[in-house]
C-alpha cells in the first residue's frame, strides 16, 4: 500500500512541485495551505509523514508541530524552512520535528529525506539475530517490539529516540561521537551540522532521566560525544 504524505505548505508553486514529484515516486498526498487545516488533517488522517512549512497562515509550523506532539502523534515530521538562522532550525527539532530541510532544496534530496524518515517511522529498528531483550538496571529494551521500559513502565519514545537510546545502551560505557550517532540513527550526512544530535539527546534525557538537568544515564564526554552510564547498584525497584 502506498504511503501517505501530508503536505502543509502555503506557496502553491512549491505545493505543486511536491505533489507532482511525490506522486511520481509512488506516494499518496493530502494537502493543506494553512496551519490550522493542516493540524486538523494531521490529527484525523494519520499520514505516514508530514512535510511542514514553517511560515504558514493562521498557525505557524512550530505551533502545528507542538500540537501534533501534544496529541501524542509520533508521525515523522520533516520541516521545510526558508530561514537559515540556527535558532529556527533548532526550535523545530526541540518541538519534536524529526528532520528539516532548507529552501531552496533539490527534489532529489527531499525525496531521500522522505524515504529515510518514513522507513524509520514505519516500525521498530532492525533487530539483532536473537530478537530478544536488553536489560540495564532500571531499563529494559524489548528489541522485538521496539519498546523501552523504565522501572517496569513503558517510556513513550519516537522511533528516532528509540534508535538513539538503543545505540547507546548496546555498548554501555563506550563513547559515541555525534558523527557516529548521526550516521547510525539519521542514516545520512548533515554536511557538518550536528546540532540535531544534541537536540535529540536533550529530548531523550527529558524522557528517561530522573533529572534531565543532571543526567546520570546519558552522559556527555566533553569534546568526544555521548555514552550510556549505568550507576553502580542501579536496579529496578
Amino acid at each position: 500500500m502506498a504511503k501517505t504524505i501530508l503536505i502543509i505548505e502555503d506557496e502553491k508553486a512549491i505545493m505543486d512541485i511536491l505533489t507532482l514529484n511525490l506522486g511520481m515516486a509512488g506516494y499518496q498526498t493530502i494537502t493543506a495551505s494553512d496551519g490550522k487545516s493542516g493540524l486538523e488533517l494531521a490529527l484525523s488522517e494519520n499520514p505516514d509523514l508530514i512535510l511542514l512549512d514553517v511560515m504558514l497562515p493562521y498557525m505557524d509550523g512550530f505551533d502545528v508541530c507542538r500540537e501534533i506532539r501534544a496529541n501524542n502523534k509520533l508521525t515523522p515530521i520533516l520541516m521545510l524552512t526558508a530561514r537559515e538562522e540556527e535558532r529556527d532550525m533548532v526550535c523545530g527539532l526541540e518541538l519534536g520535528a524529526d528532520d528539516y530541510i532548507t529552501k531552496p532544496f533539490s527534489v532529489r534530496a527531499l525525496l531521500a529525506r522522505v524515504k529515510t524518515n518514513i522507513r524509520r517511522g514505519a516500525g521498530p529498528a532492525p533487530q539483532t539475530a536473537d530478537g530478544g531483550g536488553l536489560e540495564l538496571g532500571r531499563f529494559a529494551l524489548d528489541l522485538s517490539a521496539g519498546q523501552v521500559y523504565k522501572d517496569g513502565q513503558p517510556v513513550d519514545l519516537t522511533q528516532k529516540e528509540y534508535r538513539l537510546l538503543r545505540c547507546l545502551t548496546t555498548t554501555p560505557g563506550r563513547v559515541l561521537s555525534r558523527e557516529a550517532l548521526m550516521q547510525e540513527v539519521w542514516q545520512y550526512e548533515y554536511y557538518g551540522d550536528l546540532r540535531a544530535v544534541d537536540v535529540a539527546i536533550c529530548r531523550l534525557r527529558e524522557k528517561v532521566e530522573d533529572d534531565a538537568a543532571h543526567p546520570q544515564y546519558i552522559v556527555t564526554k566533553r569534546g568526544a560525544g555521548y555514552y550510556f552510564h549505568l550507576p553502580e547498584g542501579d536496579t529496578a525497584p
